[in-house]
């Protein structure tokens, strides 16, 4: 059972939370401060089937007539028990999870199966009715003692809770399995991996020093661009403008489902314009004919070798994804509003902005220089 809001342009039913429409981007914050939200609650009907009912403009009457299902479910239980196959599992719904056409369109796919591949490891046999709070602990202590990162972990029984939610809105599971997932809490903390790594212009250049071209280029377009590796790799010819100097990403291809353009600086117009063009592939970073897929290993021994400590685990350790926190703190730097940064690197929200804007030791400097210099 849950609240929805609807779309007031595509009309689409989705979470409350959601701050833009995942149908068609529409500002919902805006939609509903002028009322044009509709509210719509959903539960199970005696037969089994899922109903939808439309409540109306006021959330307030939505989270009573909401209420009022849940006070029936408790006092007539029979009425809401949905029918479903009591024998299910994680392997055999996540055959049809995958298969569906709006999850294979998905940007993030290859990670959503590998999230299930990882998890059908451990609990895949298991009957999803029989699932209980303490074995998705159990999985979450696995993982760690494997040394899997705490956003790893949520990251991997988020992707399953996700699968989860689906399979309960088409009637393929019942609403035990979606309230055990919510049951548990993640690991991390809101904000709980936030990184302050930035890697200094010396390190970058002793790094691409160490690199070979294709890989250097990987790099080097998310430092001089702040794009995600998820952005970065699939990257096609077709989007790189190198006489207009711009990337054009496509909505399905950002995190946020908001199409972007991103300016090429010189530098970065040097290193993509000697990249080889594959004769069998439009990717822009291809290794031996083939789309690069992972650079990590060759990441790790480039740093290594240019002396600069890599890997999350390892004390003041670069990731790549740092470089992403490096380009908002040098366009920060340089004086760029903060307005325009995120257009660049499509940060919605002011939150997610300030975690990629590191300040480091040398504002600390600076500002004590402003505050002497302004004390006379």
């Amino acid at each position: 059972m849950s609240i929805m809001q609807e779309c007031p342009v595509c009309h689409r039913k989705q979470a409350t939370k959601n701050r833009q429409c995942k149908g068609c981007g529409e500002d919902l914050i805006k939609a509903k401060n002028s009322r044009r939200i509709s509210y719509w609650i959903s539960y199970i009907l005696p037969d089994g089937k899922g109903k939808r009912e439309k409540i109306g403009k006021s959330l307030k009457e939505a989270q009573a007539a909401h209420s009022k299902r849940m006070t029936q479910k408790r006092e007539t239980p029979a009425v809401f028990e949905q029918k479903v196959d009591e024998t299910m599992t994680f392997q055999r719904l996540s055959v049809w999870y995958l298969a569906l056409p709006r999850t294979k369109s998905l940007a993030a796919y290859s990670r959503i199966e590998l999230n299930i591949r990882t998890f059908n490891g451990e609990l895949g046999d298991r009957p999803i009715k029989s699932l209980k709070p303490i074995d998705l602990e159990n999985y979450q202590a696995l993982g760690l003692a494997k040394g899997h990162a705490p956003a790893y972990v949520d990251q991997q029984i988020g992707t399953v809770r996700s699968m989860v939610n689906k399979a309960y809105d088409n009637d393929i599971v019942g609403g035990e399995a979606v309230l055990t997932f919510r049951r548990v809490k993640k690991i991390l903390k809101k904000n709980g991996n936030a990184r302050s790594r930035i890697l200094s212009r010396q390190e970058f250049h002793d790094l691409m020093a160490e690199l070979s071209p294709h890989v250097a280029a990987i790099v080097g377009t998310a430092y001089y661009t702040g794009m995600r590796r998820g952005e970065i790799l699939p990257l096609t010819w077709d989007k790189v403008d190198l006489k207009r100097r711009l990337i054009h990403l496509e909505s399905q291809d950002t995190k946020d489902k908001e199409p972007r353009l991103i300016p090429i600086c010189e530098e970065l117009a040097h290193l993509l314009s000697q990249l080889p063009r594959s004769i069998h592939d439009n990717t822009v970073f291809v290794s031996r004919g083939e789309p690069v897929l992972n650079i990590r290993n060759a990441l790790r021994s480039a740093a290594k070798r240019a002396g600069i400590p890599y890997g999350r685990n390892t004390r003041n350790g670069f990731t790549f994804h740092d470089l992403r926190h490096t380009f908002n703190t040098n366009m920060r730097k340089a004086g760029v509003p903060e307005s325009v940064i995120m257009k660049i690197t499509g940060h919605s929200t002011r939150e997610m902005f300030d975690r990629y804007n590191t300040v480091d030791m040398d504002d600390a400097m600076d500002a004590m220089d402003r505050m002497r210099a302004f004390l006379g």
